[in-house]
């Protein structure tokens, strides 16, 4: 039976089942059965995202969540808003948010000013402005024991600014053209860590220009569900961390492993050179493979769907967060590792225990950490299944993350 877009709930529960039933079977990628649970898989995608779109958020609902998330009351806004009395009005929609306001919060409450004007960030002319710069903010000390300015162009000069300057500017950013999580630990993002993110994109991109000779075509078409899933299915062998780096280089995606620096609370980056060569950058902060896997499908799927060619996606994931290109990059991730209509009806979630966990994961070919990893986030208990997680089995694949 040939698959036809969607438009019942009768019609949407049977391609649920057949869907079920394709991935107990395990197609080969590009076989009839998995180009048809490919076909499947984006059929029910789209039908859902027209049944239950992910509504863009109010403004007032996206502070008073964070209000509550992080147990502030009315008078800790002050500061952002001036006096109780503004409070009182922005939060009972009597007063509209000003500029102002809005920088306050996105950078006092990292909540994404896209999400407080509803459409784009207001152009800080404070950062982006590259004479306003505070060179001196950068890390320069890290930077340099890290053995970065090595690459920095021979144009440079001694001074402090200038080192800084060629460093960042060698890797073909502006200050402020990054479009990056402001919700860093769930902390305010002071300047300063602001300046340390800057640096290491630089690093990820000059690391990345490095491979670039040993990189396959890149042919954005090749993206998709399947891609997501044939990715993820690495993580079942042994060596899985670096045949997924190998893959991805294939596929014309550049991977960097480069730790984060002091100050930052960070798992990884998505974005695209100069050029249009995409690169994924990871930091393993968390040594374990759950973090890993995740992160870096995470990642590919901002790749996919999100990164043009002037932003960049720098992602803490444990950090709450209001954006919806964040939303949608966490549920193709999810999917691609344990689709849906298997993870609620699966005795892993149902009753957890290394049995069944260790069941599912032969079932869908991928490893048990991610099972439990995934076990850990939705009940909040990440005392569970430490065993299982596989603490301490990444970074002994990437030596060089080690050594910082």
């Amino acid at each position: 039976m040939d698959a036809k877009v969607i438009r019942t709930e009768e019609q949407y529960l049977t391609y649920l089942r057949e869907v079920q039933e394709l991935m107990a079977r395990q197609p080969s990628a590009g076989s009839a059965e998995g180009d048809r649970l490919e076909l499947l898989t984006v059929l029910i995608e789209a039908y859902e995202n027209s049944k239950f779109p992910i509504e863009a958020p109010d403004p007032v609902d996206a502070i008073l969540f964070r209000m509550q998330e992080k147990g502030l009351k009315q008078a800790d806004l002050v500061p952002y808003f001036g006096t109780r009395s503004r409070v009182s009005e922005v939060l009972g929609r009597k007063r509209p948010l000003t500029v102002q306001m809005i920088r306050a919060l996105s950078i006092g409450l990292g909540i994404s000013a896209e999400t407080l004007v509803g459409l784009s960030a207001p152009e800080d002319h404070a950062t982006s402005d590259k004479t306003n710069v505070d060179w001196s903010k950068f890390p320069l000390k890290e930077i340099a024991r890290r053995g970065w300015l090595s690459d920095v162009s021979a144009k440079a000069k001694t001074g402090v600014e200038e080192l800084v300057k060629g460093f960042i500017e060698d890797a073909g950013l502006q200050f402020g053209a990054a479009a990056f999580r402001r919700s860093i630990g769930g902390e305010a993002a002071s300047p300063t860590t602001r300046y340390a993110l800057y640096a290491w994109l630089a690093r990820v991109i000059q690391q990345a220009r490095a491979m670039k000779p040993r990189l396959g075509p890149f042919e954005p078409e090749k993206l998709s569900a399947g891609f997501l899933r044939e990715l993820a299915q690495l993580s079942w062998s042994e060596r899985g961390p670096l045949l997924a780096v190998e893959f991805l280089e294939r596929h014309g995606i550049a991977v960097v492993i480069e730790p984060h620096l002091k100050g930052t609370q960070l798992d990884g980056a998505a974005l695209k050179d100069a050029d249009g060569t995409p690169i994924v950058g990871l930091t393993l902060r968390y040594d374990r493979l759950d973090n890993f896997w995740f992160t870096l499908v995470h990642e590919v799927a901002h790749v996919w769907k999100h990164v043009g060619s002037d932003e960049a996606f720098l992602d803490d994931l444990d950090a709450s967060s209001e954006d919806r290109r964040e939303a949608e990059a966490n549920r193709l991730a999810r999917e691609a590792f344990i689709p849906r209509v298997m993870w609620r009806r699966s005795e892993a979630y149902l009753s957890p225990s290394r049995e069944t966990i260790e069941k599912l994961a032969r079932e869908l070919r991928i490893h048990p950490a991610i099972v439990a990893g995934r076990l850990r986030k939705e009940s909040g208990n990440y005392t569970a299944f430490a065993d299982l997680v596989g603490q301490q089995q990444v970074r002994s694949f990437f030596p060089s993350s080690s050594e910082v």
